[in-house]
């Protein structure tokens, strides 16, 4: 670039630290909060970014201070190059040094991946297990492959991940009855357990906000077994956590729902097809994949980046008037 960058500042002073990149639309399980049954129509093959050209936009977002890349999907381990993704990734340097890379995955690629990602400059796993039980696991993603999904966790505490954070989505009726059960699960083998709200991005559009497990209820239920205490203030990060029985394990809320915590949102993400989104819930992409492929150059690239974050509104504005469901569904998106 021809002069030192801004950083990604928008109008309400929040400064943009941590890039969500969307490697792939595909995955191997078909979670019901995500995509319906027979799946969604995948992104065709020319549409997705290749891996020079993700590289390159992920390099601009670094000079502008990106600190943190979060590579999800769909599943970003279906991606072949998946490796050399992080290893160049891994590699980028920007005001600050280089930029930590993390992941979100339902782990079934793991046992076979995780030392190559390790050694490759992965930092740190965040892995998808809603239940401990293997047909509720088989009603819910539509597979049965709860086996490998915990065989994938143990490759990554196995490979030195530290530490390695399991994501439940707390779903009424279906998995709400195991919260205490998880938390027990993952302080036994060291995790870090933390429990999503179920958001408004169903394929179905069926979502209930009357039928959403919340926070609150969320932590009634583990204080009827366990002693939490607050662990304090978190930042930019979206979970809220508490010392389990005095710690040293911790359990977190991601109440992006009840408790929304879009004030401090430090947040952008990259679809698999090169769109920029300011917000999960955002109505409104930049398209950066076209500026790359008709010869942009990095300045031009960085006004971009500034122009989404410009965007971005004070709130997601879940609950209020007006409010609608982004048309593309989780899966689409990347998490």
């Amino acid at each position: 670039m021809s002069s030192a960058p801004a950083a990604l500042v928008d109008a309400f002073g929040r400064a943009h630290r941590d890039l969500r990149i969307s490697l792939t639309d595909r995955c191997s399980l078909r979670c019901t909060y995500c995509m319906p049954a027979d799946g969604v129509p995948w992104l065709p093959g020319p549409d997705m970014l290749g891996t020079d050209e993700l590289v390159r936009l992920a390099r601009v977002a670094v000079t502008l201070g990106v600190t943190e890349i979060r590579l999800t999907g769909g599943e970003p381990l279906l991606r072949p190059d998946v490796v050399d993704v992080v290893r160049r990734l891994a590699a980028l340097e920007g005001p600050t040094g280089r930029p930590e890379i993390s992941m979100t995955t339902n782990a079934l690629r793991l046992p076979g991946l995780a030392h190559e990602l390790k050694d490759g400059g992965l930092v740190r796993v965040n892995i998808s297990l809603d239940t401990l039980d293997r047909e509720t696991f088989r009603r819910l993603t539509r597979r049965d492959r709860l086996d490998g999904t915990l065989a994938g966790i143990e490759a990554a505490a196995a490979a030195g991940f530290d530490p390695v954070k399991l994501n439940a989505v707390a779903m009424r009726g279906v998995n709400d009855h195991e919260v205490v059960d998880l938390v027990r699960f993952a302080v036994a083998h060291g995790y870090e357990m933390r429990f999503i709200e179920q958001m408004p991005l169903d394929p179905g559009h069926t979502w209930d906000r009357v039928q959403m497990v919340g926070q609150d209820e969320i932590l009634d239920r583990l204080r009827a077994a366990f002693r939490l205490t607050p662990v304090g203030d978190r930042g930019a990060a979206p979970a809220e956590r508490w010392l389990v029985d005095d710690g040293p394990a911790t359990v977190g809320v991601i109440a992006s729902v009840s408790a929304p915590f879009c004030g401090s949102c430090d947040r952008l993400r990259l679809t698999a097809d090169g769109q920029l989104r300011s917000c999960l819930f955002a109505r409104a992409e930049t398209d950066v994949r076209t500026l790359v492929r008709e010869g942009a150059d990095d300045d031009a690239l960085a006004a971009a980046f500034r122009a989404c974050v410009a965007g971005k509104k004070a709130g997601h504005g879940i609950g209020e008037p007006g409010f609608v469901q982004p048309d593309r569904p989780m899966s689409a998106i990347g998490g």
